[in-house]
């Protein structure tokens, strides 16, 4: 099967999304994906399917499928915006509504007529719009708002035309009823755009970061460099490029010279720019602040770490959680059902209430203007838009929107230890002389154990040759490296050393608890112990976790000591320690059984327990299996974010929540204020349009809430 993944315009509701989902569904696409906030739509195509049969049928239905560059077909239309509707419609509705205001008394403005002449441009281009897409809804059996406003404006133009043909137009002109349902709608359609625009923001950013000017280099035959402007949508792996102070990095690359600082806040929301040198990486859409670097590109498209982001929240922004699903259905059978209460309004009105036609109508047709489907579907992906823009903003990925969900309710964090606690990166700890040791001097065992681990790419012997680095290193006449054991080597004197593991020790020595050990000819000179470095950021935020009442705990596979060590220094007070990916397993699925459990790791090792969590979180870090495996994958900060993270979650939710409670309740009132005559259906329509708005607003505060 082949995965297609189209931006799609025109989509206004939730409705929208499901007529293209059923009709989808119908064609016998699968995994099918609509988001109509941002217009992304994914699906499975089958073998044997024509794809542009599929986006005709889609064109036919009233939307527009757009071009892998975001650009659209040119439009046979001569209105293409909200606001270009409404700006023609007000020229002609304002006129009609001069006479409504009290002491203003224009008699030709009166002529029912003159007023079916300024309506009907008004009326044309809403049935353009409003009854065009209504009708294709209606046909697609997923009726959208589209049809209420149509029916509406409708009702009341005919109503005013019969006035007109039966010579009782004083009493039956409601043609600026008509015009002002078309034009508020309108200009409540391009209120609620923009507001909705505002739920993108962030993600909107992260796009125009992809797309950039980039300084290729190239080489002519005569070995001469050339540079050359590209753009970064062109690079491909391995390409050299230049990139200058104040440029943004166009695509992930690695730093072959220059040292340069950059600011990487638009993925990792850090504002501190970072220092880089040369085989450092870069992360495409980030910026130098200073300095300039020739470069090589590493990772192009989805395959880059900004590719892989806007792909990762563009899934989870499709993929549907329960409480979004629920909606869905209500949203499904919304339209029928307001029709059915409008003409019930209209009969009750008309016959139990007493009330004359024309008041009647006019409550069946405010009832009809004023319910809200729309509200319905925007109330999740408003707030889910908004809460993935701002954490992948902040290097945070969601990979699932039912994470988003599970995360109010968790109680426990469990940690793995080396490489998510701590660094990964060793540091010397201290260095003890045997007797021998002790005459051979510090400088000289110093010396020794750079010379042998120089030529050794363990982590451990990294650490020795970057803190105890010398140029009067030893010359050795021989040097190997035995796995298990560490380096072993002879000096052009015939001298013997070795400097490894317990294992070169042993015969010396009961005590096995210190990292490397060195020896001369089979003579224990001494041992040194390392540690990995904690994370600068880890207490700080075991800090937070406990002031939340959340509870820490300490899962690692290293030995009791050192996790005691770990968790002393950040103040974890739960240790489990010497645990295999099995044991780590179980003890991830006890915990889980019990109560909501995170767990954050990084390792192969920790990849099980990740899949076995509540809710798994990895950092990008760490391995290509624990990142595949995890939930949540945070960016580059290391632990800095987590809080953010289970804070987005809650509050994303808990914004859900406040959205949909908004829906329910403005539509439960609206449509009794307007069926008990309230209400006028002008009024009606711009209110329709202002409750969209409510939930954009309430929405857009997640982006500033203080989540945690």
């Amino acid at each position: 099967m082949e995965k297609v993944n189209w931006k799609v315009s025109g989509m206004s509701c939730t409705n929208c999304a499901l007529s293209i989902d059923k009709y989808l569904h119908e064609k016998g696409m699968t995994d099918v994906r609509v988001n109509f906030i941002g217009g992304d739509l994914s699906f499975d195509l089958p073998d044997g399917i024509n794809k542009n049969a599929i986006q005709q049928g889609i064109n036919a239905m009233g939307y527009e499928i757009k071009n892998e560059d975001g650009s659209s077909q040119p439009s046979k239309r001569i209105f293409k915006t909200h606001l270009q509707r409404f700006i023609f419609c007000a020229v002609f509705t304002l006129p009609l509504m001069v006479h409504m205001i009290p002491g203003i008394h224009i008699h030709w403005l009166m002529n029912a007529y003159v007023q079916l002449f300024l309506t009907i441009p008004v009326l044309l281009l809403g049935m353009d719009f409003f009854g065009r897409s209504g009708l294709k809804s209606l046909l697609k059996g997923v009726p959208n708002m589209n049809v209420l406003v149509a029916l509406g404006s409708l009702a009341a133009f005919v109503y005013s035309l019969y006035g007109i043909f039966t010579n009782q137009a004083a009493d039956y002109l409601f043609f600026e009823t008509t015009a002002t349902i078309i034009t508020l709608v309108f200009l409540g359609n391009w209120m609620e755009d923009k507001s909705v625009q505002q739920t993108q923001i962030a993600l909107n950013k992260l796009v125009r970061s992809q797309k950039t000017m980039a300084n290729m280099i190239a080489y002519d035959a005569e070995k001469i460099e050339h540079i050359f402007p590209v753009e970064s949508t062109h690079l491909k792996v391995g390409d050299l490029i230049l990139i200058k102070s104040g440029e943004a990095v166009p695509m992930d690359c690695k730093v072959l010279s220059g040292d340069v600082s950059v600011d990487e806040s638009i993925i990792t929301g850090e504002s501190i720019p970072v220092e880089k040198k040369m085989n450092d990486k870069l992360i495409g859409g980030s910026l130098l602040v200073n300095g300039s670097a020739k470069a090589y590109v590493t990772a192009i498209g989805e395959d880059a770490v900004l590719g892989s982001i806007l792909r990762l929240v563009k899934n989870a922004q499709t993929a549907k959680p329960p409480v979004q699903q629920m909606a869905d259905k209500i949203s499904a059978v919304f339209v029928p059902l307001v029709i059915g209460i409008s003409l019930l309004t209209f009969l009750l009105n008309f016959s139990v209430g007493n009330y004359g036609f024309t008041e009647s109508l006019m409550r069946s047709i405010a009832v009809l203007v004023i319910a809200c489907p729309c509200a319905m579907g925007l109330a999740t992906p408003a707030a889910i838009a908004v809460g993935l823009g701002r954490a992948a903003k902040n290097g945070i990925l969601f990979k699932r929107t039912e994470t988003l969900e599970i995360f109010k309710d968790i109680q426990q964090v469990v940690f793995d230890k080396t490489g998510t606690l701590t660094t990964g990166n060793f540091a010397i700890a201290g260095m003890v002389m045997t007797e021998a040791g002790q005459a051979v001097g510090e400088t000289e065992i110093k010396r020794i154990t750079y010379s042998l681990e120089k030529y050794s790419n363990h982590p451990l012997a990294k650490a020795i040759t970057k803190n105890w680095k010398t140029n009067d290193d030893i010359r050795w006449n021989k040097v190997e490296e035995h796995k298990g054991l560490g380096m072993m080597a002879t000096d052009k004197e015939g001298n013997e050393y070795a400097a490894g593991s317990y294992g070169i020790a042993a015969a010396f020595t009961s005590d096995d608890t210190h990292n490397i050990y060195l020896k001369k000819n089979n003579i224990l000179l001494g041992w040194i112990d390392l540690m990995d470095e904690v994370r600068p950021e880890a207490a700080a935020l075991i800090k937070q976790l406990k002031s939340k009442g959340i509870k820490t705990i300490l899962l690692s596979g290293d030995r009791e000591a050192k996790c005691k060590a770990v968790a002393i220094a950040i103040g974890i007070d739960t240790i489990i320690a010497e645990q295999s990916p099995e044991q780590k397993l179980q003890k991830i699925s006890a915990f889980s059984a019990i109560t909501p459990t995170a767990m954050v790791g990084d390792g192969i090792n920790d990849a099980p327990a990740l899949a076995q969590a509540t809710v798994g979180v990895s950092l990008s870090d760490g391995s290509q299996i624990a990142v595949q495996t995890a939930a949540v994958i945070l960016i580059n900060n290391g632990l800095k974010n987590l809080p953010l993270a289970l804070g987005l979650g809650k509050h994303t939710y808990l914004t859900i929540q406040q959205n949909l409670f908004w829906a329910l309740i403005y539509n439960v009132i609206a449509i009794p204020i307007a069926a008990f005559g309230f209400l006028s259906p002008p009024i009606g329509a711009l209110v329709m349009g202002l409750s969209d708005v409510v939930l954009a607003i309430n929405s857009v505060r997640l982006n500033f809430k203080k989540v945690f």
